[in-house]
């Protein structure tokens, strides 16, 4: 089968990948900047105070990457040989290069199965407070959950487990990188999801279609504290107005166009579902995320292969697991047209 001209691609991988848009880019070329690093840049200073009233916490501070606002999460929150408690899959444990570990000297717990947890799988989880076990100091929620397929975990239940982290003694941060999606799929406001938690940290490169950033938010003290590690870690910047300004307009132009991507997603899903050799649980496609379970006698990375030399981008995230990711720069027919991709490639592969 001959390859598709690149400029055909159907990029499916992740929220990613999407690029600026034309009015993204004059917003960014027009910014206001200053050093940042002196607390100068009035951009960046105008998307942080706009995450904390977003998130309804006394301060942000404007990151490059959702991995540093996780781990400065850790590191305030926590002291070296501290024991985290996450959910199973959890991106702060098993996507960061093992950064809680090399830049905190904390240890992981997973938490219940599935990626969320309940209050009691948290109290087992939780170690007790003899001298020779590690100080569970820390628990982190990812909502949406990335590796359980984009799934939402209710207000309802992140109220209850921050009350339970806090009666523990614990402190609670949120891993928001997808907190949006949360938000337009439960209706829920972001501030009332991020309430029952000491700190979030949320994402402009995934979703909302910006190129580069990420923000924690928190208390005043932790996010002072927060700076000195940005600084000691090499994430001080300059004039980083530019790619604030990149937030801001996705902060206040891309939110709303989320349930267009979850529509996406659930066309993509049925679509997917019908193709011989997958399975594709449409029902719990919550947000942007699908998971293809592969149940054809096929090595998920060969239908990787094959789909790219059509035209078609996806992950394998398993041995017998594709995962496809609806964003800004993908369209209903692009959606539908992706499946027809993956059906041709899983056909190509099954035996004849």
């Amino acid at each position: 089968m001959p390859p598709r001209a690149p400029n055909s691609m159907i990029d499916l991988r992740s929220d990613t990948v999407t690029r600026p848009t034309p009015e993204m880019r004059a917003a960014m070329a027009g910014a206001p900047v200053g050093d940042d690093v002196f607390g100068e840049d009035p951009s960046v200073r105008a998307l942080e105070e706009e995450i904390a009233s977003i998130t309804a916490k006394e301060s942000a501070l404007f990151v490059p990457s959702g991995t540093m606002g996780n781990q400065l999460a850790i590191a305030c929150l926590t002291r070296p040989g501290d024991e985290v408690i996450i959910g199973e899959g959890a991106h702060i444990a098993f996507y960061e290069v093992g950064a809680g570990a090399a830049l905190s000297g904390v240890q992981f717990v997973v938490a219940g199965a599935g990626g969320f947890f309940s209050p009691g799988e948290l109290a087992a989880a939780a170690k007790p407070t003899a001298y020779y076990y590690p100080r569970t100091s820390l628990v982190t929620i990812e909502n949406t959950h990335n590796r359980g397929g984009g799934k939402v975990l209710s207000l309802n239940a992140s109220i209850a487990l921050g009350a339970a982290a806090h009666a523990a003694g614990l402190a609670a941060h949120l891993d928001g990188a997808r907190i949006w999606n949360a938000s337009a799929a439960s209706g829920d406001s972001v501030r009332e999801l991020a309430a029952p938690f000491d700190t979030v940290s949320v994402a402009f490169s995934k979703g909302l279609g910006a190129p580069v950033g990420s923000a924690l938010a928190g208390s005043r003290a932790v996010i002072q504290r927060a700076r000195r590690f940005r600084k000691m870690w090499g994430g001080g910047m300059r004039q980083a107005g530019i790619i604030a300004a990149g937030a801001i307009h996705a902060l206040r132009h891309h939110r709303e166009r989320l349930v267009d991507d979850h529509a996406h997603a659930r066309l993509f899903a049925a679509a997917a579902a019908v193709i011989p050799g997958v399975a594709v649980d449409v029902q719990s496609v919550e947000t942007n995320i699908v998971n293809v379970e592969v149940t054809a006698p096929i090595d998920a990375d060969a239908i990787v292969t094959a789909a790219r030399s059509l035209g078609l981008a996806l992950n394998a995230t398993g041995p017998r697991r594709l995962r496809a990711v609806t964003h800004l720069d993908v369209s209903r027919a692009d959606v539908l047209e992706g499946a027809a991709r993956l059906e041709e490639a899983i056909s190509s592969l099954l035996p004849r």
